[in-house]
């Protein structure tokens, strides 16, 4: 990647560790315009959104009667998807079933959180187990291949186990906990590549995985961005973008109500996720995604610029006990603590030096917005 001189934003954090990152005359960066021109019309955390989420709720209501559930929550047990659950079952009176993917990585925390919330709602938990060797050495590939977004294995995992099971049951209805209000930044796409590009996904696979994927539940982009949507008629439902959320209010009611505990960063309920944007990502690409979390509470009015910077100064990981996440991550992969640092410090690879569909899904993002079926996001 090019070198340019460093500068960060004046209005937020994000700063040019986002390559592409664009400022105006007044050092104010495109994340920022973008929200004000394209996310901050189309969020509705007032009136309008509760009459909006009203009318969706009725609806799925409606269509879920005589069944078992009305529709289908995928519970990772961080602190939206908690909230979320919570807000289905007490405030809106929706018989969601609760579905857990679990791809080997959970923390001991992410399972009582679970349980407790669980427990507390009187509720079921459906839980499907990715096959670890096909997940193993899945993510060993990324490793293998040198690219930031090592993470993709198990996110795709998360999505297609989700969507495969929607789609079995003839479940019309996905509660998705995303929301604008904490995640309104996106992350650059050099940071965080798209995790359904099957073209990038079987080039990494041919060229670094060692088995069959036999049981992988594996989800091209069309199979859920249009037949499970448009010809099955799955629904994504976002009922945060629709409640003034803020994210504070939220973790206190989880801790008074369910005995929830927090986490010390955002998806750090994986081990995996904990080591990978805590430590792998900083210290080898040199992208921090607090940047892209602070930002967000920054321009929806959550945390202040002043007290990002200051939490920034510290690193997301513990300096006394990364020796033993790298071991046991290591250990956990089934490879040495030698073996892991060496893809730590290989030659740096991006999304572009492999097989991609990019420019297909930038096209196909453009044919949808023009014809209204969905919003642009900056990435």
């Amino acid at each position: 990647m090019n070198k340019r001189e460093y500068q960060i934003c004046t209005n937020c954090v994000m700063d040019t560790s986002d390559s592409r990152i664009k400022f105006d005359e007044n050092g104010v960066c495109d994340h920022c315009l973008d929200f004000e021109v394209n996310v901050k019309p189309n969020w509705f955390p007032n009136e309008e959104g509760k009459k909006r989420l009203k009318s969706v709720v009725e609806r799925i209501k409606k269509d879920g009667e005589g069944r078992d559930f009305d529709c289908i929550l995928g519970m990772s047990g961080g602190v939206d998807s908690s909230y979320m659950l919570h807000l289905a079952v007490k405030e809106l009176g929706l018989r969601p079933l609760v579905f857990h993917v679990d791809g080997g990585w959970n923390s001991e925390l992410a399972v009582n959180n679970i349980q407790v919330m669980i427990d507390k709602l009187g509720l079921d938990l459906f839980t499907e187990v990715i096959n670890w060797e096909e997940m193993k050495d899945f993510q060993l590939a990324f490793f293998k291949s040198g690219v930031p977004h090592i993470d993709i294995p198990q996110d795709h995992a998360f999505i297609a186990t989700l969507y495969n099971f929607a789609d079995k049951h003839n479940i019309k209805y996905i509660l998705n906990g995303s929301n604008i209000s904490t995640e309104c930044v996106r992350n650059p796409m050099e940071w965080l590549y798209y995790g359904t590009d099957m073209a990038q996904i079987n080039d990494i696979r041919k060229k670094f995985g060692t088995i069959k994927m036999e049981s992988y539940p594996f989800s091209p982009i069309l199979r859920h961005k249009f037949y499970l949507k448009y010809i099955r008629k799955i629904n994504v439902v976002k009922p945060l973008d629709n409640l003034n959320y803020i994210k504070e209010d939220a973790l206190k009611l989880l801790a008074e109500e369910y005995g929830w505990k927090p986490y010390p960063q955002k998806h750090f309920e994986s081990r995996f996720t904990k080591f990978f944007e805590g430590y792998w990502l900083p210290e080898r690409f040199g992208i921090d995604t607090r940047r892209v979390q602070f930002s967000s509470l920054i321009l929806t009015k959550q945390l202040s610029r002043e007290e990002s910077l200051e939490k920034l100064k510290k690193p997301a990981y513990n300096p006394s006990t990364i020796d033993d996440e790298f071991n046991y991550i290591a250990t956990k992969l089934g490879i040495t603590s030698d073996e892991l640092k060496s893809y730590f410090t290989m030659p740096k690879k991006y999304y572009w030096d492999y097989k991609n569909q990019e420019k297909i899904f930038n096209l196909g993002a453009k044919i949808l917005q023009k014809i209204g079926l969905e919003k642009a996001i900056k990435r």
